[in-house]
C-alpha cells in the first residue's frame, strides 16, 4: 500500500521560514550594541548637540560685538594654529582630561600652540559623574592642565557636562544628585585655582538633567551649545551667555565658538 505522509512538516516549513525573517528583522532594528558605544576618553565637546537637539543655520554677522573662538579636543589632533590666528580666531579651550582615566595625548601641541600664535586660551573636562566624584575629577583635571595662572593669556578651566556618550545621558543620577555632583567639582575646582569654572553644557540636557538648576548663575560663566542662528533658552538663571558654541562644521576646526564681547572681554575673564 502506498504510504501517506502528514503534510504536517510542509505546513511547517513556510512556519520555519517566517520565524527566521522575522529574528533578521529584529536583529536590524534592536538598538545600537556595547560595540557602538565610543572608546572611553574619546567624548569632546558638542558630541552629542546634533543628536539631541539638531543644527538649524548658524550666526549672522554683525549683530553683535562677539569674538570668534574654538575648542580641540584629542580628536583634531595637531592643529593648524596660525591658520586659524590668521582666519579672525583669538581664543581657544583644549580638551585636558575626562573622568580620572584620560589625558588629551596632543594637549601640548594644542594649549602651547595657541598660546604661542597669540591666542587667549584655556583648557576644559569632559565630566563622568558615574565614575568618580566631582571633587576627585576636579583635582585631576587641575593637575593635568586644567590649572589657571594670571599670565593674562589663560582662561580659566571649563567644566563640560553634557549628554553622556557612553550609556545613560544623566549618567544614572537623579537631578538633584547631579548638582551636587557639580556643586562638588566647581567646589573643588575654585579651592585649587581661585577661579570659578567655565560650565559648557546645552540647554535640553541642563533642563533634564540638573532640572533647570539656577544655583550656579551668579558665579560660573554660562558656555552654551547650539548649533542655530541664535543661542536660544538659555538655562535657568542665566540672562546672558560668555561663550556660545555654535558649530561642529566649521573651518579648519569642526568647533566654533562666539565669545560675548569684544576681545577686551575675553582677556577680562582670563585675568580674572
Amino acid at each position: 500500500m502506498p504510504v501517506h505522509r502528514s503534510g504536517t512538516a510542509h505546513r511547517l516549513r513556510p512556519l520555519a521560514v517566517g520565524i527566521l525573517l522575522t529574528a533578521f528583522s529584529l536583529l536590524f532594528t534592536l538598538p545600537s550594541s556595547a560595540a557602538d558605544v565610543p572608546a572611553r576618553g574619546s567624548a569632546r565637546m558638542g558630541m552629542g548637540v546634533v543628536a539631541h537637539d539638531g543644527q538649524d543655520g548658524t550666526p549672522t554677522s554683525g549683530d553683535a560685538t562677539q569674538t570668534e573662538g574654538v575648542d580641540v579636543s584629542g580628536y583634531q589632533g595637531n592643529v593648524a594654529w596660525s591658520t586659524l590666528w590668521s582666519s579672525g580666531v583669538k581664543w581657544a579651550y583644549t580638551k585636558a582630561t575626562e573622568g580620572t582615566y584620560y589625558t588629551n595625548p596632543y594637549f601640548a601641541q594644542q594649549y602651547n600652540g595657541s598660546y604661542n600664535v597669540g591666542m587667549i586660551r584655556g583648557s576644559y573636562h569632559f565630566a563622568t559623574p558615574d565614575t568618580t566624584s566631582g571633587a576627585t575629577q576636579a583635582n585631576y583635571f587641575v593637575d593635568h592642565g586644567g590649572g589657571w595662572s594670571g599670565d593674562g593669556k589663560t582662561l580659566p578651566g571649563a567644566l563640560d557636562i553634557e549628554w553622556n556618550p557612553y550609556g545613560a545621558s544623566c549618567y544614572g543620577k537623579s537631578q538633584s544628585a547631579m548638582v551636587s555632583w557639580i556643586s562638588s567639582f566647581l567646589t573643588q575646582y575654585k579651592a585649587r585655582t581661585g577661579r570659578d569654572a567655565v560650565i559648557y553644557t546645552a540647554t535640553s540636557w541642563w533642563s533634564s538633567c540638573t532640572g533647570n538648576y539656577s544655583g550656579f548663575a551668579s558665579s560660573n560663566p554660562l558656555w552654551i551649545a547650539r548649533y542655530a542662528s541664535d543661542p536660544g533658552t538659555l538655562p535657568a538663571g542665566w540672562s546672558y551667555y560668555t561663550m556660545w558654541q555654535y558649530t561642529s562644521s566649521g573651518p579648519t576646526v569642526g568647533d566654533h565658538d562666539k565669545f560675548n564681547g569684544a576681545l577686551d572681554r575675553v582677556q577680562a575673564l582670563a585675568n580674572g
